[in-house]
């Protein structure tokens, strides 16, 4: 319990404490190094004669968006970079940094912001009135339904990703209590990278083909 609970870093000192977790920070960190990279690693590109630094780049970007294409469609291109975040989020845990989604708070924030882009989404591409028909689709009777997922999906995306993050944590500490401290490293194995990669893919292509839905 004391390495699911949200640890407070630091306090802002106004309107009383304003209390930053570890997930806020680590976050903060992640946005830091993505902003720093992105400039860095932009800077000086070539149209001609490129240097080997820039053609990684290029191999490396490219074959990202390749595969986010095929869920997110032409028109979803413009919201890759902000499924390129969710992903890293997730998979800070392989460099040593506590994942943000072990907090219920974060998973949650990432899954409201995710509801709240895909609705945006389908919004940008329909306009209003396109946008309130498509909870008609395809008959009016379902409407109700359609409203409903709104507020599923957002809860659908956050306890799935919590869920799995708590099971295996839970699952690791009670192999340890029971088996010598040599016996969990394959199954840390298993489950800090192979479930890790597992449920950052899972969350991120979910929201992908979300917001393909909503734009078709």
């Amino acid at each position: 319990m004391e390495e699911l609970n949200c640890e407070t870093v630091f306090t802002i000192p106004v309107f009383g404490g304003i209390p930053i977790a570890e997930s806020v920070v680590v976050s903060w960190i992640i946005m830091a190094v993505l902003t720093i990279l992105s400039i860095c690693l932009v800077r000086n590109l070539k149209v001609e004669n490129p240097g080997k630094k820039q053609l990684a780049l290029e191999v490396a970007i490219g074959g990202i968006y390749k595969f986010f294409d095929d869920l997110v469609g032409e028109e979803g291109r413009r919201y890759i970079p902000y499924l390129i975040s969710i992903g890293v989020a997730n998979l800070i845990g392989l460099i040593g940094f506590k994942p943000p989604t072990k907090d219920l708070n974060a998973t949650a924030a990432l899954a409201l912001m995710s509801i709240v882009l895909i609705e945006y989404a389908g919004f940008h591409k329909k306009g209003l009135k396109g946008w309130v028909k498509s909870f008609a689709e395809p008959v009016a009777i379902i409407a109700p339904i359609n409203i409903l997922e709104i507020f599923i999906k957002p809860l659908s995306l956050c306890m799935r990703l919590f869920g799995n993050v708590l099971g295996s944590f839970v699952v690791m500490e009670l192999i340890k209590q029971l088996v010598a401290p040599i016996i969990p490293i394959p199954f840390s194995m298993y489950f800090d990278i192979f479930d890790g990669l597992i449920q950052a893919y899972v969350f991120v292509f979910l929201t992908a083909l979300f917001i393909k839905e909503a734009v078709e």
